[in-house]
């Protein structure tokens, strides 16, 4: 006996019932056509992940249904052959509002063109992008089904990262485990999910295949890296991150015992993972909403130096317009590297001086300023018309203009609301800027998308960071060093570790104070910025939410 599984890693879109459908379709199609008997499609496949508050509508969960109908109208004649599809179960009445009580994230097996099981998540996440328990209410029952003489039990998601479950359902008579997923990236993610279903397989003693989600989604995206793990608790094999596929697992009895059988892509390195999320990520935003192009104001700066590689990565160098927009303050190498950046990279770029705009604002307001002394409004003035200019290129040419600011700035306030904030997405807006260096340094060195080696000239890696807002401007002028802001962030934002905690960590009570002060003061301004890619556990999104109005500093 043997079953040859295959595992959809497909990149699904939010509410495209129909096109979701159509992919599942194909895949079923073309794996029949290779001899899989079993396909499985990642967790919600039908409507694709996050929704949100689309589940609170009773038509969505309709159009859900038909969706799920067609599948199983258009793999009829795929005789024996089991699919398993995510999408929501809501069992309200016909045009009313299905209550969470009565809604559930469900699996379905189709066999020869009808749902034989139905399953439906048992554990709801609750915690940092996860929002489950708001649109869910947790299944009860276990799924044991037959596909290819192998009795397969079915669990979604985090139903897989307890005990109970699966040893439900092997209690019901499971050989073999499939688990479905819709688990957001953050680096290292995928590697901790081999490790927890490692440790599943120990405790249940069942071989297990991972199906996973690959694609962005707002600012989440998904890796892909389904896998497969034998009885003996040891990898089996490994789709590859970042790329759709479809994931082939052999599965052979050996008297009792079940032996899988899958090809093994190489583990990677955690900065090569996080340049493909930050790519698929903006590659997805862009595509999935209709942008067919992007533009970016190219400072001479290391973060827009960044940003403008992960675009020409992403979109195609033809597809991406560079605008230097030089003040009074921008020094002549800012202009050079600039310029010696696009050139390498091939994309259209373009000078247009702001100074005219900047002296023509001083002299409207100043009546109103009353002699007062040039201070930060002077600065901010020149990030806010840089991002008119920007915006303006977006409403002629319908251009996704990118905001450059990174995870650093974002947590102190160091950047301009209506200026370099201004934007629709922020591609590097949960990287810390020490990692944005690091990420400089490792995109000079690889060329994963065959856009052009060594893209970022080594001067803009070696400067020091300047906003170049007044003269001799340097960022540690106002903020700690970045290894010293990065890691108070790192403790303070992302673990949640108090004032006293880095302080007696040996961090100086000075700079934790003033960072955990810049942080709490500038939550009006996060609340207006650009979706960004998550890449870490906890980004400034849907896994922050602290009140703008707050005096807590501890």
């Amino acid at each position: 006996m043997s079953l040859k599984i295959a595992v959809a890693q497909l990149n699904f879109v939010v509410g495209d019932m129909p096109g979701n459908a159509r992919r599942i379709i194909d895949a079923a199609k073309a794996a029949y056509a290779q001899g899989a008997r079993l396909l499985l499609t990642p967790e919600l496949s039908i409507c694709a992940y996050i929704c949100e508050d689309l589940f609170l509508r009773p038509s969505f969960i309709a159009a859900c249904d038909d969706a799920v109908k067609a599948v199983a109208r258009e793999t009829a004649d795929l005789a024996g052959m089991a699919i398993v599809v995510g999408h929501p179960v809501g069992r309200g009445a016909q045009g009313k509002s299905v209550s969470v009580s009565q809604r559930t994230n469900s699996a379905s097996v189709i066999r020869d063109g009808r749902v034989i099981e139905n399953y439906a998540k048992r554990l709801l996440p609750n915690y940092q992008v996860f929002d489950e328990r708001r649109y869910f209410m947790p299944g009860q029952g276990t799924c044991v089904f037959e596909a290819g003489g192998v009795s397969v039990g079915l669990l979604i998601c985090e139903d897989a990262w307890f005990d109970e479950p699966a040893q439900l359902a092997k209690e019901a008579g499971a050989e073999l485990l499939a688990v479905i997923n819709a688990s957001p990236f953050h680096v290292g993610k995928g590697y901790e999910r081999e490790a927890m279903m490692i440790e599943r397989v120990r405790a249940v003693g069942l071989p297990l295949v991972y199906a996973h989600l690959v694609g962005g989604q707002d600012e989440v995206v998904f890796e892909g890296q389904s896998f497969a793990v034998g009885a003996d608790a040891r990898l089996a094999g490994r789709a590859p991150s970042f790329v759709e596929q479809l994931f082939y697992v052999e599965v052979a009895r050996r008297g009792e015992a079940l032996e899988l059988q899958a090809d093994t892509a190489p583990a990677r390195d955690n900065d090569a993972d996080l340049w493909d999320a930050l790519v698929l990520g903006l590659r997805d935003y862009a595509g999935k909403n209709g942008f067919r192009s992007a533009a970016l104001g190219l400072s001479g700066g290391i973060d827009s130096a960044l940003v403008l590689a992960l675009a020409v990565d992403a979109l195609g160098k033809d597809k991406v317009h560079a605008v230097m927009m030089p003040s009074p303050y921008t020094a002549g190498i800012s202009r050079e590297d600039a310029r010696e950046m696009a050139r390498r990279l091939g994309v259209r770029y373009d000078e247009v001086s702001i100074r005219p705009e900047f002296e023509c604002f001083k002299a409207s307001l100043a009546p109103l300023f009353d002699g007062k002394p040039e201070d930060t409004t002077e600065e901010n003035l020149q990030a806010r018309i840089r991002g008119i200019m920007l915006m303006a290129l977006s409403n002629k040419h319908g251009h996704l203009v990118l905001a450059c600011g990174n995870k650093s700035e974002y947590a102190v306030g160091y950047s301009t609301l209506y200026g370099d904030m201004c934007g629709g997405f922020a591609p590097i807006k949960d990287v810390l800027k020490t990692k944005v260096f690091a990420l400089a340094r490792w995109r000079n060195a690889h060329d994963p998308y065959g856009t052009g080696a060594d893209p970022i000239p080594e001067r803009i890696i070696t400067r020091p960071p300047s906003a170049e807002l007044r003269p001799d401007q340097k960022d540690e002028d106002s903020l700690p060093p970045y290894e010293v802001l990065d890691a108070i962030i790192e403790r303070y934002m992302e673990n949640d570790e108090g004032v006293a905690e880095l302080v007696a960590a040996g961090f100086r009570r000075e700079h934790v104070e003033q960072v955990a002060r810049l942080i709490r003061i500038n939550e009006y301004k996060r609340r207006q910025s650009a979706e960004g890619t998550r890449v870490t556990h906890r980004g400034f999104g849907k896994d922050w939410r602290y009140p703008m109005t707050n005096r807590f500093s501890a």
